[in-house]
C-alpha cells in the first residue's frame, strides 16, 4: 500500500521516547486520506504523538466499501525501501504486483507479506471481477538496521495459524501470540494477529510485559480493557502489560499490533523508511529517474510520481510532540 498524499509530511519516529513504559489507555483518532479513485482510508500511525507501536510503523484502515460497479482499490505502482508491508483483509481481494514479477490475489484472512529490504515496487488493486464489499487494513513494519537492506521478496500465507479460547479466535498473522507463531518472515521481536470476538464473549489474552500494544477495531462493538473502541479507531496500550481484557456485545473484530519497543530512530517520508536526510533524498531520485526500484509489469496505469520533499534537511530523532 502506498501513501498517496501529495502533501506528503515527514514523521520522525522510533527511539524509547515515544515509548510509555506503563500501561495506559490512549484513543487514537484516524486521519481520513483519499486512497485512488474510489477509496478512503483511516489513518491510525503515524499518529500525532504516537509514531510507532513496537516497530509498526504505518497502519491505514480502509471499509467495509460497497464497491460493486467500481474498480475499488487502484494504487499504482510504487516504490518502498527500508520496510515491510502486511496487506490484511476481511472483506474483498487485492491483486498484488511487484517488481519481482510476484502477482497474487489476497483474499481475506490470507497474509500478503512484502519485504522491500533495499528497493521494491508494487501495485495493487481490485480484481476487474471483485466481491461487493472491500474491507480491511494495510500496515508497515520498519526493518531494523541490520536488515534493512536484505533482498526484496514477497510471502504470501494462506494457512495461519490461531489461538483460541471460548468466545475467541485470534489468528496470528506476524510474530508470536501464547505459543503460536506465524509462518511470516520478521527481523524484529513482534506480534500481529486478527481477533474474532463472538456476541458476548468475556476473553483475557496474554501479553508480553516488554512489548507495547495497540488495538484496532474492525468491526462490531467491543471494549478493550473496559475502553470502547469504535471501528476504525485504535488504543495505544502502553506497555507492562501481561493480559488484555476484552468483552465483546455484538460479533466483533480487533487487531492486536505489539512487539519490543524500536530503539532506531527513523526518517519515514511518503513511501521510504531511512536514516538520514540523504537516504530520502536518493530514493526519490532514483524512483524519479527509474534507478533501482525495479518495474512492475501488467498494471493498467502509469507509476506513482514521487511528490515534492518539504523545504529544509530531514533529521531523525526519537521524540516529537
Amino acid at each position: 500500500m502506498s501513501n498517496l498524499d501529495r502533501q506528503a509530511e515527514l514523521s520522525v519516529c522510533g527511539g524509547r521516547g515515544f515509548v510509555v513504559a506503563e500501561p495506559v489507555r490512549e484513543l487514537l483518532t484516524p486521519r481520513r486520506v483519499r486512497l485512488g479513485e474510489s477509496t478512503e482510508v483511516r489513518r491510525l500511525l503515524p499518529n500525532l504523538g504516537r509514531r510507532m507501536v513496537g516497530a509498526w510503523a504505518f497502519v491505514d484502515h480502509y471499509g467495509p466499501d460497497d464497491i460493486a460497479g467500481e474498480p475499488g482499490m487502484r494504487v499504482p505502482p510504487h516504490p518502498h525501501m527500508g520496510l515491510q508491508t502486511v496487506s490484511w483483509l476481511h472483506d474483498g481481494e487485492v491483486l498484488h504486483r511487484d517488481s519481482l514479477g510476484s502477482l497474487r490475489t489476497i483474499r481475506p484472512r490470507e497474509l500478503g507479506l512484502m519485504t522491500s529490504g533495499r528497493a521494491i515496487s508494487h501495485s495493487e488493486e481490485s480484481p476487474k471481477s471483485h466481491a461487493r464489499s472491500l474491507h480491511g487494513a494495510q500496515l508497515w513494519v520498519a526493518l531494523p538496521d541490520a536488515h534493512r537492506h536484505v533482498e526484496p521478496h514477497f510471502q504470501h500465507h494462506a494457512d495461519l495459524p490461531a489461538v483460541t479460547a471460548p468466545g475467541l479466535t485470534a489468528t496470528l498473522i506476524l510474530g508470536e501470540l501464547d505459543g503460536t507463531t506465524s509462518p511470516g518472515t520478521t527481523y524484529t521481536p513482534i506480534v500481529g494477529a486478527d481477533i474474532a470476538l463472538t456476541a458476548g464473549a468475556r476473553a483475557r489474552l496474554p501479553l508480553d510485559p516488554d512489548f507495547e500494544y495497540a488495538v484496532l477495531s474492525m468491526s462490531g462493538q467491543a471494549e478493550v480493557d473496559e475502553v470502547p473502541v469504535l471501528p476504525g479507531s485504535m488504543l495505544y496500550l502502553g506497555c507492562g502489560r501481561t493480559e488484555l481484557p476484552l468483552r465483546a456485545d455484538t460479533d466483533a473484530g480487533l487487531m492486536l499490533l505489539g512487539g519490543e519497543p524500536f530503539e532506531e530512530e527513523l526518517v519515514m517520508w511518503w513511501n521510504f523508511i531511512g536514516r538520514d536526510n540523504a537516504e530520502i533524498v536518493q530514493a526519490r531520485n532514483d524512483w524519479t529517474e527509474g534507478a533501482r526500484f525495479g518495474e512492475v509489469h501488467g498494471y493498467d496505469g502509469a507509476r506513482l510520481p514521487a511528490p515534492e520533499l518539504p523545504p529544509g534537511p530531514l533529521k531523525a530523532r526519537g521524540r516529537v510532540r
